[in-house]
């Protein structure tokens, strides 16, 4: 039996899945947030240079670099771990650049420019306004990481 789009919008509406606070409600046991996220590395020192530019600790083994980020991290896989075939515990296609983060910036306007020019970053668009996942608008600043990610820093 095959239902319209606005049959289904009202029932998911009606379940308090869409349009409704109740969406965004977190029962006990359920997924709480992001501990860390993973990406393959091409440019190893540029990478560095840049994630220790923007002022952020890091953690380096032979195979991954973690990065800090507030309570969560970004794991870089270093060339030699993401192209062994046999690593798979990774997403298939995943080669640099993959990656679109968005980070929260906690200071300034011109403090986040100032942490950009220290890390080389040059600034492809905004400011701007943006939605964020605080569901709130911000103002997003765009550039890209020595592998090409696309990084957002939204100030709230």
């Amino acid at each position: 039996m095959q239902t319209s789009r606005r049959a289904f919008f009202r029932s998911v509406a009606g379940a308090g899945m869409v349009g409704s606070t109740a969406a965004f409600a977190q029962t006990a046991g359920g997924v709480r947030g992001f501990d860390h996220v993973a990406l393959p590395m091409l440019n190893v020192d540029a990478m560095l240079a840049f994630y220790r530019g923007l002022g952020l600790q890091m953690n380096e083994t032979p195979s991954i670099v973690s990065v800090y980020v507030g309570e969560q991290m970004i794991n870089f896989h270093r060339p030699t771990l993401w192209q062994n075939t046999g690593f798979t515990l990774r997403a298939p296609a995943a080669a640099p650049p993959c990656g679109d983060l968005c980070f929260v910036w906690e200071g300034t306007a011109a403090e986040l420019t100032a942490a950009l020019e220290r890390a080389g970053a040059r600034v492809i668009e905004g400011p701007v306004n943006r939605s964020g996942g605080r569901r709130r608008t911000g103002s997003s600043v765009y550039v890209r990481d020595p592998d090409g990610n696309l990084l957002e820093f939204i100030i709230y």
